[in-house]
């Protein structure tokens, strides 16, 4: 089966944009207007998420629904999804320490796990990103990417998140491929897909898609029904493809 469809959006106060009929298979709902991001995420923060979190699945009750709060705020994610009956959590800084531009991220996959069947959450998929985007690997240099996925898989994460170098950075091919034979675990796309690229990301279980879907292909602008329809049809071209050959 062709990867599933996650859009992302950011919010910064306002309403929910709901994306058009047919736009994917779930969607992500991340605070990515909260510049300049901390590593210590105040309770105002993690209630907005909440409270938006909240009217997205009153909007969407059938929908795959997941939260990323950044940054690297995993636990709020998921007492945010457990409270609003979300399904799944982007996780960054699951396995091995790493510098990001918001300081250094140190492994959090114990303490998030613990976290979450204490507080009976444990339905909560937890989606972790490696190499993480925005971040300086220097530290784990000698720490390849598939040793890094069977460390998130041996550490209990529920999928593995393979980024470009930055928002909108396209993933490596070769990556996709060598984490795909290295882990168990589905395996996502987290940046720079594109109408033009997808053709290199079939063999991924899901993709979560940002930039693209918004005005001009830039993340901070609001989402281009366009463009979500455009690729989203092309899309629905390659799924039927691949059945007919199967």
């Amino acid at each position: 089966q062709l990867a599933r469809i996650y859009p992302s959006d950011g919010f910064s106060g306002r309403l929910f944009y709901p994306f058009p009929s047919s736009s994917g298979d779930g969607l992500i709902v991340e605070n990515m207007h909260d510049l300049p991001y901390t590593l210590h995420v105040g309770p105002e923060i993690t209630a907005a998420m909440a409270v938006i979190c909240a009217m997205v699945r009153q909007t969407c009750p059938d929908l795959p629904l997941g939260a990323q709060i950044l940054c690297s705020a995993n636990q709020q994610a998921v007492a945010v999804a457990v409270a609003t009956g979300l399904d799944f959590i982007r996780a960054e800084g699951f396995v091995f320490s790493h510098v990001a531009d918001e300081g250094i991220l140190n492994a959090c996959a114990g303490d998030l796990l613990r976290y979450r069947k204490q507080i009976g959450a444990e339905h909560v998929q937890v989606f972790a990103d490696i190499k993480k985007k925005h971040s300086a690997h220097a530290l784990t240099a000698d720490v390849s990417v598939s040793e890094t996925a069977k460390a998130a898989e041996f550490f209990l994460a529920d999928g593995i998140v393979l980024t470009g170098t930055a928002t909108g950075v396209q993933a490596d091919p070769k990556e996709l491929k060598e984490v795909r034979h290295a882990v168990k675990l589905p395996v996502l796309i987290g940046s720079g897909v594109t109408l033009e690229n997808v053709r290199h990301y079939l063999d991924a279980n899901a993709l979560i898609i940002g930039s693209y879907f918004k005005k001009e292909g830039y993340w901070a602008n609001s989402v281009d029904p366009d463009r979500v329809k455009k690729f989203m049809d092309h899309v629905g071209k390659l799924r039927e493809t691949q059945f007919v050959s199967k």
